[in-house]
């Protein structure tokens, strides 16, 4: 298995959850201690996760493109991807996304938007 396909791998189930808008599935995705930074205050935790997703409107789609893999470890792949978030009432916004998997769980997000 190569570096994107273990990013892609857990990126697809994080995508599937959250263009489904289920929180409890997102946080499946993550470690039980990931941190993990949207565009809000971080948070630590499946719980964090979970609550940040559940604030996010119903009709929430994301559309992701990997764009660097490191494999940091044998069970530790780091990714770098762009990620575009459509809304149904107003413009989509495009962040970066800095994902760290460990095994197939992400154990750190971090987002940044640009510009």
């Amino acid at each position: 298995m190569t570096d994107t396909d273990v990013i892609t791998g857990v990126m697809d189930r994080w995508k599937d959850a959250v263009d489904a808008h289920d929180p409890e599935r997102v946080a499946s995705n993550f470690t039980e201690d990931a941190i993990f930074q949207g565009l809000h205050p971080y948070g630590v935790g499946r719980a964090a996760v979970a609550e940040y997703y559940d604030s996010q409107p119903i009709g929430l789609k994301a559309e992701y493109k990997v764009l660097e893999t490191r494999q940091l470890a044998d069970d530790l792949t780091l990714g770098y991807l762009t990620v575009d978030f459509s809304f149904v009432d107003r413009p989509a916004i495009t962040v970066n996304l800095s994902v760290l998997v460990k095994g197939d769980l992400i154990a750190h997000y971090q987002v940044s938007r640009l510009g």
